[in-house]
């Protein structure tokens, strides 16, 4: 098992004003709608997961939607980053597009589980095609909203449905599974029982999957047993990743198939997104 991070190439942010002090920008960003002003409407039992807004999105000011399921479940984007990296390397074409180091993967990936976008993104970021799938239509459309902030709505195909029904008619390259996981709830378990899922168990969302492709990612809750991961797919390769930001252990990521050739012997730490 290896812990998650790639470093990433720091991205030139546009330098501000040398007058513009910490007030000002502390003012400027009170004025922005979407984002500190926010913060009044925001939930006293979601104010945790606010302060951690840009970690999500480090667009967030700049018009991102999210709704409370949304602020449970969506992926940390030094997260969605790496994951979307690692699934891109199944077929690299070097003559084309690149980010930093890693080829632009011309692959079709299905986000089974799309939420409000937040894997969607990054997979649009480093893949040819993404078919984002979920069955809140809000949510999908919050997806689509965000994706456009990114600039990455063209590569996106958006379907309103239950990914377990629309499976057997699907066709990709890979999947990425995140299926619900009942609520911030699940962290007062010592061990996740995968097979506790509010909505089928997770080898029957491995066995829907494998319908559409043999090159699956899984993303469960930290405190998920990785044995019980592997053994959810034992004809193929697993490689079990453990997600790391800021020293600790944020979920855990399960690549069957041939994407679980791309596995490092050394233990990782994520490299924080030196976003502008």
């Amino acid at each position: 098992m290896a812990r998650s991070g790639r470093k990433k190439r720091k991205q030139q942010a546009q330098a501000e004003p040398e007058s513009m002090d910490k007030r000002q920008r502390a003012d400027q960003n009170s004025a922005d709608p979407s984002a500190a002003s926010q913060k009044h409407h925001i939930p006293k039992h979601l104010q945790k997961y606010w302060r951690q807004r840009h970690n999500y999105f480090w667009k967030f000011d700049e018009g991102i939607q999210i709704d409370e399921e949304g602020w449970y479940s969506v992926t940390p984007e030094i997260v969605a980053e790496d994951t979307a990296a690692r699934i891109a390397q199944l077929h690299n074409d070097k003559s084309a597009q690149t980010q930093d180091d890693m080829g632009f993967g011309r692959i079709c990936v299905v986000d089974a589980f799309c939420g409000v976008g937040g894997n969607t993104i990054k997979f649009a970021t480093w893949c040819e095609h993404v078919i984002a799938i979920d069955i809140d239509r809000d949510r999908l459309e919050m997806a689509r909203h965000n994706a456009r902030i990114y600039g990455v709505e063209d590569r996106i195909e958006f379907i309103h449905g239950d990914f377990y029904q629309l499976a057997p008619g699907l066709a990709a390259d890979v999947v990425f599974l995140s299926p619900p996981w009942g609520g911030p709830e699940y962290i007062g378990s010592e061990v996740f029982d995968l097979d506790s899922l509010p909505v089928h168990t997770a080898r029957e969302w491995l066995d829907r999957a494998r319908m559409v492709s043999e090159n699956i990612a899984c993303f469960m809750p930290r405190n998920c047993d990785p044995r019980q991961l592997a053994d959810l797919y034992p004809e193929a390769p697993c490689d079990v990743e453990l997600n790391y930001t800021n020293g600790r252990l944020k979920a855990i990521t399960a690549y069957y198939g041939d994407l679980a050739l791309f596995g490092s012997s050394e233990p990782r730490e994520l490299a924080p997104l030196d976003n502008p």
